[in-house]
């Protein structure tokens, strides 16, 4: 019951095609943080952006993340052997914008790269550079295990995603 006295709205279903905005909906309460995943690939330097991102293990250091097999951009980035996952900070919004469906990419963007040629962003608040492990069948996705052979971090809040919408982190207390 709500504070007002009005009953929560509860939704159960059984995922499938005819319920797959509720499981999208039931997906959502997840808050995830945002990633940016760049390649260099025989069309350039490019960037997806993913909360698709989870730690595997600590011994070997592993990391996964799941594009979409819809995405234009797959082919380039099931084929890489080397990538780099960025955990966005807050503020990095624009860098969604930039690497969107529409968005220029890294034209105009300063970057680095590299001893493997991948690009590398400074505004992270972590960064793993990683060697691709494994790939797996996830149904419309696929699950890219990487093997991180270098990571960075610093102090900073870092963009999350729930419910539809980006926002922040406050701890509690």
């Amino acid at each position: 019951m709500m504070a007002d006295g009005s009953q929560m709205r509860t939704v159960d279903f059984v995922p499938g095609l005819a319920t797959e905005r509720a499981f999208r909906d039931a997906l959502g309460c997840f808050a995830t943080g945002v990633t940016l995943v760049t390649i260099e690939s025989d069309e350039g330097p490019m960037g997806f952006a993913a909360n698709s991102f989870a730690a595997v293990s600590l011994d070997p250091a592993l990391v996964l993340w799941s594009p979409a097999k819809s995405s234009r951009r797959f082919v380039h980035y099931i084929a890489a052997s080397h990538y780099a996952i960025h955990v966005l900070p807050e503020d990095a919004r624009d860098l969604l914008v930039r690497f969107g469906r529409e968005g220029p990419g890294f034209d105009g963007l300063d970057f680095s790269r590299n001893a493997d040629g991948v690009p590398l962003l400074e505004q992270a608040v972590a960064r793993f550079e990683c060697r691709k492990h494994a790939t797996h069948d996830g149904g419309d996705h696929a699950i890219i295990v990487g093997e991180v052979l270098q990571a960075t971090y610093r102090e900073g809040a870092a963009l999350v995603f729930c419910q539809g919408q980006y926002g922040g982190f406050s701890p509690m207390g």
